[in-house]
């Protein structure tokens, strides 16, 4: 294939840098990546043969000008390889994972690159240099430093066979999760087996089922998450347990799929690697430059909650089973009978039934009343959908989005629904960084697993309503970071930090303003009654117990894979021999409150990049809960605010250190007992 017909390699045409989806074949991808890398080594190898004194402007800027290439190439796959993901693509992926391994090492070990980059750290004080330039040359050391570009050849071939392993482990990782959950989706015979499922969700199973080539069956596809919103509704029992069985079998079955051994080793060299590079464990090696800066950091403010929440969970099991002995048969309550429960144990304390508020949950509704409108109060943006630009798939949507004074800010793509190509769970990515020096704006991604209806609209669980509105958090970020240079482009912030502002913006979800512009009924068009949302609002703290176990569960397990020494690391054969002691150890074994990942399926840490950083998500709960009483004290929705959060916190991307940035905005450093409160675990 030749460079003339390869669309990767020309110039963006389409507004914004989108990728032109409609002319990329696989075929294209890579060749693509070749030529790629082989200009991004052109351009360090530029660098590295000057004779010049290294200087700010002579190795930092054209070290930010590198890689352009490679970046958008590497963007526009991997949005692919996570949201349509066919055997072609997958293929692909799994050649390009130690070839992508390689190239990055060969950049972050370059000894002459980093002798460079150290020669203008060790001069820095001296360098009349803005605040974002030092914070530059700071994390290009750091990071190089962190990466092993200090050790020597030895140290660094093995750190490369290591990173190159690694990299093949974890895309089988992947790649067996998605088989697995798509093998394991839940087949019944009989719209009766989905009895207490709303009319839209039976619809979903009976289109999967088609799909599938079972017509008359209805199929109920898996979650990335342990659990699944239809046990809550689903009245037959068994139904309920099929389908969190199949769950928490995925990829332990001792099939093709099956990830135990995959998962071992990648925690015997994460181990290993952790100790060539100066660490006792992964965990100390990835918190070390992250806000945390300690496993023991991490440990502590975990074994801090699980006590009171473990508690918590007891007392909420007791209730769930009073009232199943209060019910015609009675039976111990076990893992798959909890949410069915709590939503009877809401009703008769609340009087309030989740399940049946889908009615006012309209999905686009959701999205343009909702999610676009609490943007637009807070921040002044606009959205105008572009159907004349292509995405990856038929699902996405692209929206172009406006600043108040009606200049471009960048485009936003969302792609709400599931199939068996996208991976699980829910996520944002970039397709393109905002950087004045490239003179680039955002292009970023929301990517969600909503059961797409046979017909009709799409209702949304309340589950769903604040999933969007999290990862439109993320999204926000991405697109008002304002920043020089790319390396600090958009959510480039620490991993313990980054989920913060998608948080926050989970607080508009229940704001009356906003609340009564999307939660309308479908039919009447009627708001959703404000005894129902006063009753919202009084369960806020209910079955945290459950829900606050079940995520400190798994936020331990990922812990505990990643402390041990090589050496122990090595010894461990028996992955659920070794996940049951761990949740014993912390007190979170109750077998009615499974962990919210399973390890084998924890693709958060095996695939993704949270491995000993899944814990950010209540590191970073702690500064969002801080934030949200911020705004209610000093008037919730308003543009002065948003702008306020805009400019001091959203619009710095990483060009800062972010608790440096959260002070700016809050004033102080956050507090705990905001996040005590709403979880329920106040003293």
């Amino acid at each position: 294939m030749t460079d003339a017909v390869n669309p990767l390699l020309a110039p963006p045409t389409l507004p914004y840098g989108l990728p032109d989806y409609r002319e990329i074949r696989p075929a294209h991808y890579l060749p693509a990546f070749t030529e790629a890398f082989a200009a991004h080594r052109a351009e360090i190898d530029a660098i590295t043969a000057s004779a010049d004194e290294p200087t700010f402007e002579n190795t930092l800027v054209p070290l930010e000008r590198a890689g352009d290439l490679l970046g958008r190439v590497a963007r526009t796959f991997y949005t692919v390889s996570s949201a349509d993901a066919t055997p072609e693509i997958q293929q692909i992926d799994e050649a390009l994972a130690p070839l992508m391994s390689a190239h990055q090492d060969a950049i972050q070990l370059d000894a002459a690159l980093y002798g460079r980059i150290s020669a203008v750290h060790d001069r820095l004080d001296a360098l009349d240099l803005t605040a974002e330039q030092r914070y530059l040359v700071q994390r290009h050391h750091r990071e190089m430093t962190h990466a092993g570009a200090g050790l020597d050849a030895a140290q660094k071939e093995r750190l490369v066979e290591l990173n190159q392993r690694l990299s093949v482990l974890t895309t089988a990782f992947e790649k067996n999760l998605l088989a697995d959950t798509n093998d394991l989706a839940v087949v019944f015979d009989s719209a009766d087996q989905l009895a207490g499922l709303t009319e839209g969700e039976i619809s979903a199973a009976a289109r999967n089922a088609d799909d599938r080539g079972l017509p008359g069956s209805y199929v109920i596809t898996l979650t990335l998450f342990t659990g699944h919103p239809y046990l809550s509704s689903l009245t037959d029992r068994e139904s309920r347990r099929r389908l969190l069985e199949a769950s928490r079998s995925r990829g332990s079955r001792g099939n093709d799929n099956d990830n135990r051994a995959v998962l071992t080793e990648i925690v015997r060299l994460r181990a290993e690697r952790a100790e060539l590079l100066g660490y006792p464990s992964h965990a100390a090696y990835i918190t070390s430059d992250e806000t945390a800066g300690s496993p023991e950091a991490v440990h502590d403010l975990l074994r801090r909650l699980a006590v009171p929440a473990a508690a918590n969970a007891r007392r909420e099991e007791a209730a769930l089973q009073q009232i199943i002995d209060a019910g015609p048969e009675s039976f111990a309550l076990e893992a798959h009978d909890w949410a069915f429960y709590t939503e009877r144990v809401r009703a008769a304390r609340y009087d309030l039934d989740r399940t049946a508020l889908r009615p006012w949950f309209e999905a686009e509704r959701v999205l343009q009343d909702g999610v676009f409108t609490a943007a637009n109060r807070l921040y002044g943006i606009t959205f105008t959908e572009r159907p004349d630009l292509p995405a990856y798939h038929p699902d996405a949507r692209v929206f172009e989005v406006f600043n108040p004074d009606g200049s471009a800010l960048g485009l936003f793509i969302l792609d709400l629904y599931t199939r068996d190509t996208k991976r699980g769970g829910a996520w944002m990515n970039s397709i393109v960084l905002q950087s004045d020096l490239r003179g680039t704006a955002p292009v970023v991604v929301n990517n969600l697993n909503v059961p797409q209806p046979a017909s009709g609209r799409t209702l949304l669980t309340l589950d769903e309503v604040t999933t969007l509105f999290h990862e439109f958090g993320h999204a926000l970020h991405g697109l008002f970071a304002t920043v020089t240079y790319p390396h600090f482009a958009g959510t480039n912030v620490f991993r313990d930090f980054v989920e913060f502002p998608s948080q926050v913006n989970e607080m508009w979800i229940l704001w009356p303003e906003i609340l009564a512009a999307y939660a309308r009924h479908i039919d009447t068009d009627e708001p959703l009654p404000q005894d129902v949302v006063e009753r919202l609002h009084a369960s806020e703290a209910f079955n945290q117990g459950f829900s606050t176990s079940e995520y400190l569960a798994a936020a331990w397990l990922d812990q505990m894979w990643h402390s041990p020494s090589a050496a122990a690391a090595a010894a461990i054969d028996d992955v659920g021999a070794y996940e049951a002691a761990a949740l014993a150890e912390i007190g979170l074994d109750n077998p009615a409150v499974p962990t919210r990942y399973s390890s084998t399926y924890f693709a958060h840490v095996f695939s993704g990049g949270y491995s000993a950083g899944y814990y950010s998500y209540i590191w970073s709960e702690v500064l969002d809960a801080d934030t949200v009483e911020w705004f209610r004290e000093n008037g919730g929705l308003t543009r002065e605010n948003g702008d306020r959060f805009r400019t001091r916190l959203l619009g710095v991307g990483g060009s800062k250190d972010p608790l440096e940035a959260y002070r700016d905005f809050r004033g102080r450093d956050a507090e705990i007992a905001p996040l005590l409160a709403r979880r329920g675990l106040a003293d």
